[in-house]
C-alpha cells in the first residue's frame, strides 16, 4: 500500500467551539490537514438536531447539515460549566495551535477561559472567534443570525426586484463569508506566529463579512454612483441575465464575441435592432442592458439550454446553463476533477458523496480524511493522557 502525502496543513492542531456561525471555519483546516477537535456539550452540537437526516431518519449522528460541516474532525464532549472539563480543556489548549469558537462575546471569559488566561497557558496560541458583531462596538451584544447578519451588511437590499422588496440570498451567505474570512484571518495570524514568536486573537465579525462580500456596493457609492438597486436576474455590472429557454434557464452575457453572437441572432431572424453598429460598444449595450436582454430572451426561447450553452460556447461567449443543485452530482467537469468523494461510514455498512475542495495540490492535497464523528466518539483517545498531553 503506497503512503499518503502530507497535507498542508498536518502539523497544526485546531480546536472547535464552534457551532453553525463558524463551522465552516474548522472544516475548511480538517481537510486541509490538521487535527481538528471537534468539542461539543454532552447532549450534542444544535446542529446535529436540524435535517435534513439520511434516509429521513431524525437521529443526531445522522444529519446531513452537521454531516457537511464536520468531515475530517475528530469529536469529543466536554460540558465546560464544569472544573474538571474545563481543566481538561485547558490541557489541550496548551498543545494547541488555534482555537476557533463562535460563543457570544464574554462567554469563554465569564468560563475563566478567555484570552488572557489562554495566552498564559500557551503563548503561541491563536483564538479566532466568530460571533455577529465582534467583541466590540454597540451592537456586541446584540442577537443575531445569518439573516440579520445579511440585512445589516448590505446584503440582502441589493437582491430582489426593481418593484419588489429586499430578498435573502439562498444558504448561509453571511456565515459562510464569516468562515472564509477567519479561516484566512487565522492562517495570517500563523504565519505572523513565525515572525513574532507569539501568537493572537483574531476578532472576527459576521456583519463586516458580509458587508465585505457585496462587492459591488463600495467601488459604486465611492465612485459616486450612488447604491445600486435591486435588478432581479440582471448582474450588477449589466452584462449578464437568466433568460427561460424551452427547457429550463440559460445565462445571458453580452461581452466576449459580440459580432459572433449578434451573427448568430440574425441568423434565426431575431436581432431586431441588435444589428445596429452601436450595439458594439460594450458601454452602450451596458446602458441599455434592459432592452438588449429583452430581445435576447425572445431569442433564446426557442432553445433547449444545452444546445445554446454549446453554441455559445462554440463562438467564444461565456454563456451558462442555469443548474439546478441535484443536476452537479452528475456535471462532467465536476466529474473529471473528482470534486465528489464517497467516504465510508462503516457504522452505517456504507459511503456517503461529500461535495470537495476547490482546489487541487500537487504535492500537498486536499482530502476528506475521515467522516464526521459520532456524538463523543474520540473522548478516549483525545482525553487519555501521554506524556502529559493528549494524544493526537
Amino acid at each position: 500500500m503506497s503512503k499518503q502525502s502530507p497535507s498542508a496543513l498536518s502539523d497544526l492542531r485546531v480546536l472547535d467551539l464552534t457551532d453553525l456561525k463558524g463551522a465552516l471555519c474548522a472544516k475548511l483546516f480538517g481537510d486541509m490537514g490538521a487535527d481538528v477537535i471537534k468539542i461539543e456539550p454532552p447532549e450534542g452540537d444544535a446542529t446535529r438536531a436540524i435535517g435534513p437526516f439520511l434516509d429521513n431518519h431524525p437521529h443526531r449522528d445522522r444529519s446531513l447539515l452537521f454531516w457537511f460541516y464536520n468531515t475530517s474532525k475528530r469529536g469529543i464532549t466536554l460540558d465546560l460549566h464544569k472544573p474538571e472539563d474545563r481543566d481538561r480543556f485547558k490541557t489541550l489548549a496548551t498543545k494547541a495551535d488555534v482555537i476557533v469558537e463562535s460563543f457570544a462575546p464574554g462567554t469563554l471569559a465569564a468560563l475563566g477561559l478567555g484570552y488572557d488566561t489562554l495566552k498564559q497557558l500557551n503563548p503561541r496560541l491563536i483564538l479566532t472567534s466568530i460571533t455577529p458583531f465582534g467583541q466590540t462596538g454597540p451592537y456586541r451584544d446584540y442577537k443575531s443570525s445569518d439573516t440579520v447578519a445579511e440585512a445589516l451588511g448590505g446584503m440582502i437590499y441589493t437582491n430582489g426586484f426593481p418593484d419588489g422588496t429586499p430578498l435573502r440570498a439562498l444558504g448561509l451567505q453571511a456565515y459562510h463569508s464569516a468562515s472564509f474570512f477567519a479561516a484566512i484571518g487565522t492562517m495570517s495570524a500563523l504565519w505572523a506566529r513565525d515572525t513574532i514568536g507569539e501568537g493572537q486573537w483574531v476578532d472576527v465579525s459576521i456583519q463586516e463579512a458580509a458587508a465585505a462580500a457585496v462587492e459591488h456596493v463600495a467601488p459604486f457609492y465611492h465612485q459616486g454612483l450612488g447604491a445600486p438597486t435591486r435588478q432581479g436576474s440582471l448582474h450588477w455590472s449589466r452584462y449578464f441575465r437568466v433568460a427561460r429557454c424551452k427547457d429550463g434557464y440559460i445565462m445571458h452575457c453580452s461581452l466576449g464575441d459580440w459580432t459572433s453572437l449578434i451573427e448568430w441572432v440574425k441568423s434565426d431572424d431575431k436581432a431586431q435592432d441588435l444589428a445596429d453598429p452601436r450595439w458594439e460598444d460594450q458601454f452602450h449595450r451596458r446602458e441599455h442592458a434592459e432592452h438588449l436582454f429583452d430581445v435576447l430572451d425572445d431569442w433564446a426561447q426557442d432553445y433547449r439550454v444545452a444546445d445554446l450553452m454549446e453554441g455559445a460556447q462554440l463562438r467564444r461567449i461565456p454563456y451558462a446553463m442555469v443548474r439546478p443543485p441535484e443536476a452537479l452530482v452528475d456535471d462532467p467537469q465536476l466529474r473529471a476533477r473528482g470534486f465528489f468523494s464517497e467516504i465510508t461510514h462503516p457504522e452505517l455498512g456504507r459511503g456517503v458523496p461529500y461535495p470537495g475542495g476547490p482546489f487541487f495540490f500537487t504535492v500537498t492535497p486536499w482530502r476528506i480524511a475521515r467522516r464526521p464523528p459520532l456524538l463523543g466518539e474520540h473522548n478516549g483517545e483525545v482525553l487519555r493522557r501521554k506524556e502529559g498531553g493528549p494524544e493526537r
